[in-house]
């Protein structure tokens, strides 16, 4: 039996990783994620778990600490947020290019400059081509679950690639809501242990981490990480799969919320989601069939299954937290399209950019997409696909 909490976004990514119970967790604060490891480190002090908890002096060390523990076999996790993030960049690569499976807690805000602590989506969109799974959490819930999957995901053999876990800073991380957790038990269970066939501690094989590594093989090596990405879409899958049957609920690469008969919809990720439900069950009890593809797995994109979702839509609208300053629209926007593109599907497409440094999303303000994508199928036509919403003047 579940057993039921009410807890912020922030201590539910902690209570997730003290069922887990890494070896190790590395970790520097930084706002709006430095609780996850503060709470983390209660668990430590009073003897909840066993894991080797390293306060380093900076996030880039933070993930090299995860770096060495992995590579010399041990389970490593930490949690970060925007500049921290940034902050890592260069040792993001290394971890995926070394195929170590750490787990990271991304608590979304705004990257610097000027300075922001809240929440949008371009600390986790400047680093979507890194090789990292990107799982993005509507709420608490989704969180705490996503959490729960996750080692399952990145430990699979035919994938061993670090995955980060995504939710909206203050939104969700400090946002307390009830939440169903699982029992200690079968967490262990379901998780598993962490057995890596090579690792450098490993005496009877052995091997070097991170070589210099030029033309002859780097591009190869790159392929491989392609490759397993590619993998990790059947991983997912079949992991979500056991999660189901061990908690009923359901997850996928996305959310499809009254999609099936809506003519008009919106795809969105994190917590603009919910205010999107919010809004759809209002169109609905008026007669508009409206819609929503809530993404859940952002890498690996599943370009396909998101195109053949939307291929009967009249028109769609994708909503961008972050900008990618490319004179034409965000990475979501960007990677949809393509999808679109590639699977034949043509269907009437807006962006909206929206959000950027916390600011407020409403209901009225998704109310008047729709309204916007009910002009172009009333109309038949697309002034200018690259929009904002909540933007002054």
């Amino acid at each position: 039996m579940s057993i039921r909490e009410r807890l912020s976004g922030n201590e539910a990514a902690a209570v997730a990783m003290r069922q887990i119970n890494p070896d190790v967790v590395a970790a520097f604060p930084i706002t709006p994620s430095t609780e996850i490891p503060q709470y983390f480190s209660t668990f430590v002090s009073n003897g909840k778990v066993d894991t080797e908890f390293v306060a380093v002096e900076s996030e880039h060390s933070a993930m090299s600490a995860c770096i060495g523990a992995e590579a010399a076999g041990a389970r490593a996790m930490t949690a970060t947020s925007a500049n921290g993030l940034s902050y890592m960049w260069e040792v993001i690569y290394i971890a995926s290019s070394m195929r170590l499976p750490i787990v990271m807690s991304l608590v979304n805000r705004a990257v610097s400059g000027p300075l922001n602590i809240h929440n949008d989506h371009s600390d986790a969109m400047g680093v979507r081509d890194a090789g990292w799974i990107m799982l993005f959490s509507e709420n608490n819930q989704e969180a705490y679950d996503n959490l729960i999957m996750a080692h399952k995901i990145a430990e699979n053999k035919d994938v061993l690639l670090p995955l980060m876990v995504c939710q909206d800073g203050f939104i969700t991380s400090h946002s307390i809501e009830n939440i169903e957790l699982i029992e200690d038990d079968k967490v262990k269970e379901f998780v598993g242990k962490y057995c890596p066939e090579h690792y450098l501690l490993n005496s009877k094989e052995p091997i070097a981490m991170g070589p210099l590594d030029l033309q002859a093989y780097l591009f190869e090596h790159k392929k491989q990480q392609a490759e397993a990405m590619h993998n990790a879409k059947d991983v997912i899958l079949k992991v979500a799969n056991d999660f189901e049957k061990m908690t009923g609920r359901k997850y996928s690469f996305f959310e499809e919320y009254k999609l099936d008969d809506a003519e008009i919809a919106i795809v969105c990720m994190n917590s603009t989601a919910g205010t999107t439900k919010f809004v759809v069950d209002n169109l609905r009890a008026k007669g508009i069939k409206a819609g929503l593809l809530k993404v859940r797995v952002y890498r690996p994109f599943p370009a396909e299954e998101i195109a053949n979702a939307l291929s009967n839509l009249k028109a769609v609208a994708i909503l961008d937290k972050a900008d990618s300053l490319n004179a034409c629209g965000g990475a979501l926007f960007t990677d949809v399209t393509s999808a679109m593109y590639c699977n034949k599907k043509s269907v009437p497409t807006v962006n909206y950019i929206y959000g950027i440094g916390g600011r407020d999303t409403t209901s009225n303000q998704i109310e008047g997409v729709f309204n916007d994508l009910q002009e172009i199928v009333k109309t038949g036509k697309i002034d200018n696909p690259y929009r904002y919403m909540g933007l002054r003047g």
